[in-house]
């Protein structure tokens, strides 16, 4: 199968987005597949020539440099696309090179898949209009785009359940990111002591994202603020980038505790497995998140999880197995990290679930589902514009999830 991914982002940037991409492309190429993917370039990055990466002319987002805003057209697509004898499209963005890739199923009549990675209508802080507005106008925007596709992934069932809210009647299929695995062996679990004078007796508490107002982190502080009214020997790990980085450091210095908040920046992935792995809780306060990717990979190193319940994390936190999803409050996000720093037990019998359950979701199993689907839809003979005859799982497969 010959396997088109058309994205707003991709490496050298570095999101959840990009790492889903990453993950599926590198195991449907490990079981006989061919990707192809058609992303931005990035003029400030200067990202190496790839077999199979196929560049579209952007420009630097004014608000965050690093990520470019690709030019959704190109004289030899078609050419292209006829070239490689593309079998399915498979969109990751309902944006630019995601409304390309639809423009481009249709004209060639393959089928169109769309992963909705992406609460879009809670980023609406970063237009400078009013939100309500643009809430309305984003949701609108994913509606109709989903609408117009052979199939919609999702990463968790809520998420489904939120597209049906917003309108989108199109065939929907839970399908989460996988993790792989293979990347959590041989870990180090001194890493933090080693690179970031975490003290013997200190205890770690890790985020791992892109440091934006989406992502609930001012919240975050404010808990770890609590925590260490009760275990001072505790520090802060943030992981990641992003616009409101000075900020935070700003907020730090004023709450007192800048001597114990790490900021790493972004790091490779060998060194974030690694930073997993030295350290002692994992904690999650964004309320956007339609999986959580980072959340599975904590698990894969015995990290317990403590989590705001919303959308994806709410399905990937085991509640009292694995982690704690707490209330969006800070007493009890506070609260429920305290309650794991506090019981020993309690603590190795969630690390040890956390390892259990991450297995159960490989990213070798997720591809495989989703392969299913891409094999589905050609057999039924899908293409663009979009039938609107209901997905039915065929006998045997292993695909869940299907909400039509």
């Amino acid at each position: 199968m010959k396997i088109g991914i058309f994205t707003d982002s991709f490496r050298p940037y570095t999101s959840g987005v990009v790492r889903s991409i990453e993950l599926f492309s590198r195991e449907y190429t490990t079981l006989g597949h061919e990707v192809y993917i058609f992303g931005p370039d990035y003029p400030l990055l200067h990202p190496p020539k790839e077999t199979g990466v196929f560049r579209f002319l952007s420009v630097p987002w004014p608000i965050n440099p690093d990520f470019a805003l690709p030019i959704p057209f190109s004289s030899q697509l078609g050419s292209t696309i006829k070239k490689i004898g593309l079998d399915i499209i498979h969109a990751q963005s309902p944006f630019l090179l995601g409304r390309l890739g639809a423009r481009a199923a249709r004209r060639h009549k393959l089928p169109l898949v769309f992963t909705f990675h992406t609460l879009y209508d809670q980023y609406v802080h970063y237009f400078p209009v009013a939100e309500e507005t643009s809430k309305q106008v984003v949701q609108g925007i994913a509606r109709n785009f989903c609408n117009r596709c052979n199939m919609v992934v999702a990463p968790s069932q809520l998420v489904i359940n939120y597209l049906r809210r917003i309108g989108v009647e199109a065939p929907a299929v839970n399908i989460p990111t996988g993790v792989d695995l293979d990347e959590f062996k041989d870990l180090n679990p001194n890493w933090l002591k080693e690179n970031h004078d975490v003290g013997e007796d200190e205890k770690a508490l890790l985020f791992v994202g892109r440091l934006g107002k989406e992502k609930n982190v001012v919240f975050l502080m404010k808990a770890f603020l609590k925590v260490q009214e009760k275990f001072p020997e505790t520090r802060l790990v943030l992981v990641g980038k992003g616009p409101e980085e000075d900020y935070l450091r700003k907020m730090s210095r004023e709450m007192g505790i800048s001597e114990r908040v790490i900021f790493t920046g972004v790091l490779s992935r060998q060194d974030i497995v690694h930073c997993y792995a030295s350290a002692n809780l994992f904690v999650f306060p964004s309320v956007t998140e339609t999986q959580g990717l980072v959340i599975g990979e904590a698990k894969a190193t015995g990290l317990p999880v403590v989590a705001v319940r919303a959308f994806g994390p709410a399905e990937i936190v085991s509640h009292d197995e694995d982690g704690l999803l707490t209330d969006p409050s800070i007493p009890a996000f506070s609260e429920a990290i305290i309650s794991l720093l506090e019981d020993e037990e309690k603590y190795k019998k969630m690390s040890k679930q956390a390892l259990k359950n991450a297995e159960l979701v490989s990213s070798r199993y997720c591809a495989e589902r989703m392969l299913e689907v891409y094999q589905d839809l050609l057999d039924d003979g899908a293409y663009a514009p979009r039938s609107r005859k209901p997905y039915r799982k065929k006998r045997g497969s292993k695909t869940n999830g299907a909400a039509e």
